[in-house]
């Protein structure tokens, strides 16, 4: 399991689907909430919120959820969600980033302690795992989207930087700062992606194998079953056998 995957790998791991979905519809609705409240509450005119939009249907988010989570932009006393970033360093000595959207900073940096001390980890500090990765605009499609050679030249064409495609689809790379422009000109010729985000792409892998991975599985469920936590991002790579 490689240290990019989120929540997809989880679900299938540990047969979780219904309680993962309903953690992922919270935080697909946070994210919403606070794309409407930092731009305008229309996604024609506020591409982060499209973009949230999109990733939310592709999920099968129910409508009037995602319309809530717009609402809620506007609703008086309403939360203030803050993106706040951590980082740390997980068992094997793995680097960790961990996204995250909180109305509680102090909640969320005492649970992520928490997490990382028991767990054979610490945080560290800011651009302490940072450093070794790039941060890029990531759109999926499903390999029936397009062929190979359709998806490189559209995603050129639009600016990416990279299109790898193989059996379990196609990954387009771009600049985080083209994320929208290139998301919205692949969904003009092949319709919505499967996501659209800006991820952190490790420069190289550390792979994890025996106790190590066994606890490090542990603080990955952790980190993703905190509502305040939207994304995780690692280099680490998981021993196949630590997934049984």
């Amino acid at each position: 399991m490689a240290g990019h995957s989120k929540f997809k790998n989880i679900m299938h791991r540990k047969g979780r689907q219904d309680a993962m979905k309903a953690k992922l519809f919270t935080k697909l609705a946070r994210e919403i909430t606070v794309a409407a409240k930092n731009g305008a509450p229309d996604p024609n005119m506020n591409p982060r919120l499209r973009l949230a939009i999109t990733n939310a249907r592709v999920q099968s988010m129910p409508k009037d959820r995602i319309e809530r989570a717009i609402a809620q932009a506007t609703a008086a006393g309403g939360e203030d969600y803050k993106a706040v970033r951590y980082e740390g360093f997980g068992p094997g000595g793995v680097g960790l980033i961990v996204e995250t959207l909180t109305d509680n900073l102090n909640r969320t940096a005492g649970n992520l302690r928490s997490f990382f001390t028991k767990n054979g980890g610490n945080l560290g500090t800011t651009n302490s795992v940072t450093s070794g990765f790039d941060r890029v605009g990531e759109i999926r499609y499903p390999l029936a989207a397009a062929s190979e050679d359709d998806m490189l030249e559209a995603a050129v064409e639009a600016g990416a930087d990279d299109c790898v495609s193989d059996e379990d689809g196609h990954v387009v790379t771009c600049g985080f700062e083209a994320l929208n422009e290139v998301s919205a000109a692949l969904s003009t010729r092949f319709g919505d992606a499967e996501s659209a985000n800006v991820v952190w792409r490790a420069h190289a892998s550390i792979e994890v194998t025996g106790d190590a991975a066994t606890t490090l599985i542990k603080l990955l469920d952790l980190l993703e079953d905190d509502d305040d936590v939207q994304n995780v991002f690692g280099n680490y790579e998981l021993d196949a056998a630590a997934l049984d």
